[in-house]
């Protein structure tokens, strides 16, 4: 976007709009067409409703959960023009909770985060015992982004080269690797572009948060009760300051730094440094179980061990499928969740005791799920590109990350080649919001943080909580796992049930104890847990 349009129209103002068509539209002019176009969008979603029936099989979803549509323009700025459409899921309040009758208080919408994340089985958490209080008194939302899963459906390359495997990625990559690195990040970029078209630019953060207005309306909810995660907590913030007068209570699992300064370029750099410390945390834990697992007795044997694991599948991919790239992103999730570093630990000893049955299992492709996972993938590049500047000099990328890797080299690398489409992207880049709620704009909203969370490290959850006035950051300290509402910590779970059940929030912030460790698992149980929530990384 450019402010050609802008000049031209105050130089000459009487030029008839025959003659603008052919201008971009200055910023300032396309955000207020945007504004009215979510409220015309929204009007229409009111009035249509969401009709609920039977969820389509590809959806996975049993029959106690009802699936349907809301209409959204692609363009905002044009909302008469191409519509697309995203899925929903809900279950109704149950009313009840512990014998008793419970009043119901609407819709909870949840975003997982990503960006790319599905949230269409959110409603399914009703069986969980942290969920069940919720459950009563909210009908469960979710729902599928735009871009995500059938909600207009984003590409960026056949899945099959996406999944393929096994590959390798250097820790310290030479001037070799990292050529073939942009190349292959051109190339992405490219393909996005071309698989998308015009749409590729309407994929972005702005979008998302007038997508979940238009859902609020849609619901037929005047005021919004809404929980996201990682992710979903930068594009939840953003909403609560494009339309603070449509929250009623929101939840910020886990959050995303949402200083302008940050997004994204700064924050992915932030994020490698963060998960080196959980890396150690992860092998702190294993070193203390050495009686299990016989990796050493020190963190650092824990490293020597994983490293050569690594070496080994380098010079021969475990199961002909697992190379360093799949290793690594299968240890990368214990970054995330502390509830992997059993599996993980078992894998790496087997692994050693010439079993690599479980590093198989836990690392290897999943041709199923290929297609989930560059849809996602592509969703994430997408709006990360779209939503802001990036660095277009690989030389800056280059001097960053060398940098960094030196005291940081476990995630370093893979991430910025990860993030790296960004330098090449065709469509037009977008200026951050600059998240803010001064004093009585916003309701109070409730803020949960893992100290150290690696995905989204705790000076984001600070940076948030200074931002939007009123809000209240509750920590659990010492814990790293990434999203904490309904997991193991009572603590937590009460703030949280207080919070959306009875408006109830401490004064400022409040701290809760750590939840325990995971405790190793009996050796036949090797494969990882269920499905987690795709997030930000």
């Amino acid at each position: 976007m450019r402010a050609a349009a802008a000049a031209l129209y105050g130089t000459v103002g009487s030029l008839v709009l025959s003659a603008l068509a052919a201008v971009p539209a200055h910023p300032s002019l396309r955000l207020a067409g945007e504004e009215r176009g979510t409220a015309v969008a929204a009007e229409r979603a009111r009035a249509a409703g969401v009709r609920f029936g039977a969820c389509p099989a590809a959806e996975g979803l049993p029959p106690s959960v009802r699936c349907g549509t809301v209409t959204v323009p692609l363009d905002y700025a044009d909302p008469d023009g191409k519509q697309i459409k995203l899925t929903v899921s809900r279950v109704g309040a149950s009313g009840r909770a512990g014998g008793h009758r419970v009043a119901r208080q609407g819709a909870l919408v949840f975003n997982p985060g990503g960006p790319g994340a599905s949230g269409m089985y959110f409603p399914l958490v009703r069986a969980l015992p942290e969920f069940r209080r919720l459950a009563a008194a909210y009908d469960l939302v979710g729902y599928a982004p735009r871009g995500v899963g059938r909600s207009a459906p984003l590409s960026c390359q056949d899945p099959k080269e996406f999944t393929k495997a096994p590959t390798h990625s250097p820790v310290h990559p030479n001037a070799a690797a990292k050529a073939e690195r942009i190349e292959r990040a051109r190339a992405y970029a490219r393909g996005c572009a071309e698989r998308a078209g015009a749409a590729l630019a309407h994929y972005t953060t702005l979008n998302n948060a007038r997508d979940l207005d238009v859902l609020r309306a849609a619901l037929g909810e005047d005021k919004l009760t809404f929980m996201g995660a990682s992710y979903g907590t930068y594009f939840g913030a953003v909403y609560a300051t494009l339309f603070p007068t449509h929250v009623r209570r929101m939840v910020f699992d886990s959050a995303v730094n949402p200083d302008p300064e940050q997004i994204w370029y700064a924050n992915n750099l932030d994020q490698s440094a963060a998960f080196e410390r959980r890396w150690a945390d992860f092998r702190a834990w294993v070193a203390r179980h050495d009686r299990t697992y016989g990796l050493g007795t020190t963190p650092e044997d824990v490293r020597r061990a994983y490293e050569k694991v690594r070496a080994a599948v380098v010079r021969e991919p475990a199961g002909g499928t697992v190379g360093s790239d799949q290793l690594h992103s299968a240890f990368l999730q214990a970054g995330y969740y502390d509830d992997y570093w059993p599996m993980r630990a078992t894998a790496l000893s087997q692994y050693l005791k010439g079993n690599p049955r479980p590093l198989v299992e836990q690392a290897g492709p999943k041709p199923g799920a290929a297609a989930e996972e560059e849809n996602g993938n592509a969703v994430y590049t997408a709006v990360l590109c779209n939503d802001a500047s990036w660095p277009t000099d690989f030389a800056v990328w280059d001097r960053d990350n060398t940098d960094l890797a030196r005291r940081a080299p476990f995630e370093t690398w893979d991430n910025a080649w990860m993030n790296l489409p960004c330098a090449y992207w065709p469509a037009p880049r977008q200026r951050p919001v600059d998240v803010w709620a001064p004093a009585g704009t916003l309701p109070p909203t409730l803020i949960l943080a893992a100290e150290r969370d690696a995905a989204t490290p705790y000076a984001g959850a600070r940076e948030l909580h200074e931002r939007l006035f009123g809000s209240v950051l509750v920590t659990e300290r010492g814990a790293g796992t990434h999203g904490i509402a309904g997991g193991p910590n009572a603590c937590v779970n009460a703030y949280l049930d207080a919070y959306l059940l009875q408006g109830r929030l401490p004064e400022r912030h409040a701290e809760c104890a750590p939840h325990r460790e995971p405790q190793p698992l009996p050796r036949a149980r090797t494969k990882a847990p269920g499905t987690r929530a795709a997030v930000w990384r």
